[in-house]
């Protein structure tokens, strides 16, 4: 894992989003098309907007899956990840090749399956992922299962998580938030060949002391991160607050 420390939110975001890109570039270059995986949420916003204006990404040869939604909203829902994704990402690249999105009000049980199908012929090129307040990789909440092999699965989410959600401002009330979502798995995210982890705010510091400085347990789920061998983690300088190490 390479570590990188920028002094503000909008820096974090544009280095991720200039490595992300140089990657997608790279993997269109030598295999003639590129998977890759998109996270969602506030620490998202300024690494995604870099990328959208990256220059020379052929997007007709890009295909994009989701990495988690809330089960039982509808897509028009204003924290529905779906929405997030059409209108920060997919509505802004219209040459796009194919956006696979969790249809989370549908049969959960079947839309891992849909889903399953679809990623298990794709390998993932470049994974854009975050970590929660609780330590969370995807929504993979505290203990996260590392063993399952099924790339996508339902999850129940804890109560650190559901805050974290209203605390961003998703929506107005605890008993508003979903307790179950359909979540990427722990496995199928280290599959990815890349890994850009954007993780700001100061509220996120404790999250990322936990997952560099602690052995890897899925007490602390990012922390399986450490076991990548092309992770790169981009925090600002609150977020990297309270490490005791340093980046570059």
């Amino acid at each position: 894992m390479k570590i990188s420390i920028e002094s503000t939110p909008q820096l974090l975001g544009i280095a991720a989003g200039i490595h992300a890109g140089a990657l997608i570039r790279s993997a269109i270059e030598i295999k003639g098309h590129a998977n890759i995986i998109l996270a969602t949420g506030t620490s998202q916003f300024e690494t995604l907007n870099q990328l959208i204006a990256e220059r020379e990404i052929d997007w007709s040869k890009v295909t994009m899956f989701h990495l988690d939604e809330y089960i039982g909203i509808p897509g028009s829902h204003g924290a529905s990840f779906r929405k997030y994704l059409k209108e920060r990402f997919i509505d802004k690249l219209p040459s796009l090749a194919a956006a696979h999105l969790i249809n989370a009000p549908e049969d959960a049980v079947q839309e891992c399956k849909r889903l399953n199908d679809l990623i298990r012929a794709s390998p993932i090129d470049v994974a854009l992922v975050g970590i929660g307040e609780n330590g969370h990789l995807a929504f993979n909440d505290p203990p996260a299962d590392f063993d399952t092999d099924e790339p996508y699965i339902i999850v129940k989410l804890d109560e650190p998580c559901r805050q974290q959600q209203m605390n961003e401002g998703w929506f107005a009330a605890m008993e508003d938030v979903p307790i179950e979502a359909i979540s990427m798995s722990i496995k199928q995210i280290m599959l990815s060949e890349n890994i850009i982890c954007s993780v700001p705010d100061l509220r996120k510091a404790v999250a990322v002391r936990n997952t560099l400085d602690n052995d890897i347990s899925n007490l602390y789920p990012a922390s399986i991160l450490q076991n990548h061998s092309s992770c790169f983690l981009y925090l600002d300088k609150d977020s990297a607050s309270l490490l005791s190490v340093s980046g570059t």
